[in-house]
């Protein structure tokens, strides 16, 4: 049946008055009364009492009107449905993170929030982790996997995912540094650390955590072999027996060559970083940035 004829008969059963319903849907009173009679037709019942002064529902016109209802109902939900289809998310959202955190922290991330947002576009730049704060403020991309800094930049928003201890790391090999260490030994109270050489991050929190690590051994100037971009990097430097360095032991699961470098104990504590995912405050209104936060919530 005609739809717009359901709602036309649904309207005037409320109104019981062919004029007003008549004006409702820009019709005249005659052409409505034809719409009724063609109902009435097609159902082989009276819908209606009506004379000169006042309509009525007939019985059968009540069971219709309930009909009527339903059907003008579903069809609303079916609309509807195709409506949620048409405004499913669309766009590009660009992520940034260690390749580390590509293994470890983003997969679960990203398979929550593509099964709700499938026809969104993932764009993933890996690099050094201490770059992830500054291309996240200048607008480079969206979202940035990285450790949460000392000072928060008002304009940038952090949300926790999880506390990632550090590690003093040495190589496994025979080498300058394993011999400083004394490890056979284990006469780790007597290193001399302004020996020994380090292998250190450029810049950011790891960078940090290890001059207030190293200040506290009170052993003057630390003798930096090298400065590396990312962790990553300075798992492998170490391999290599390059010397000795600080790095989330997360990264050095996920290493390659794990099985080339030791942990060394009982060497002082050194603070864990809070790892977790930051964008601008002023994007978080975003629909795709929103709908990302909602899905990993």
């Amino acid at each position: 049946m005609d739809k717009k004829a359901l709602a036309m008969f649904v309207h005037l059963s409320q109104t019981l008055h062919f004029g007003k319903t008549a004006v409702a849907f820009h019709v005249s009173p005659s052409t409505l009364s034809r719409v009724i009679q063609r109902l009435e037709q097609e159902v082989t019942s009276d819908l209606l009492h009506r004379d000169n002064r006042t309509v009525a529902l007939t019985d059968a016109g009540k069971k219709f009107k309930h009909y009527a209802e339903q059907q003008l109902e579903q069809w609303q939900s079916f609309k509807n449905s195709l409506d949620e289809k048409t405004e499913l998310l669309t766009g590009k959202l660009h992520i940034y993170c260690s390749v580390t955190a590509a293994y470890s922290h983003l997969p679960p991330l990203l398979e929550r929030f593509r099964s709700q947002h499938p026809l969104v576009e993932i764009m993933l730049t890996t690099g050094d982790a201490a770059d992830g704060l500054e291309l996240v403020q200048n607008k480079s991309v969206d979202f940035a996997i990285a450790a949460n800094p000392e000072h928060l930049p008002r304009s940038v928003y952090f949300h926790h995912l999880a506390t990632i201890p550090l590690a003093v790391i040495a190589p496994t090999m025979q080498c300058k540094a394993l011999q400083l260490l004394k490890i056979d030994e284990q006469q780790y109270s007597t290193i001399p650390w302004s020996e020994i050489p380090i292998i250190l991050p450029e810049h950011g929190a790891a960078r940090k955590r290890f001059e207030y690590w190293y200040r506290k051994k009170q052993q003057g100037k630390a003798n930096i072999y090298a400065t590396v971009s990312g962790h990553e990097a300075l798992v492998s430097m170490v391999a290599l027996g390059c010397g000795v360095g600080i790095v989330p032991q997360v990264v050095v699961e996920n290493s390659p060559v794990k099985d080339r470098v030791q942990y060394l104990a009982d060497v002082g504590e050194i603070e864990p970083f809070d790892l977790g995912i930051c964008c601008l405050n002023q994007s978080r209104a975003q629909p795709l940035i929103k709908a990302f936060f909602s899905s990993i919530s």
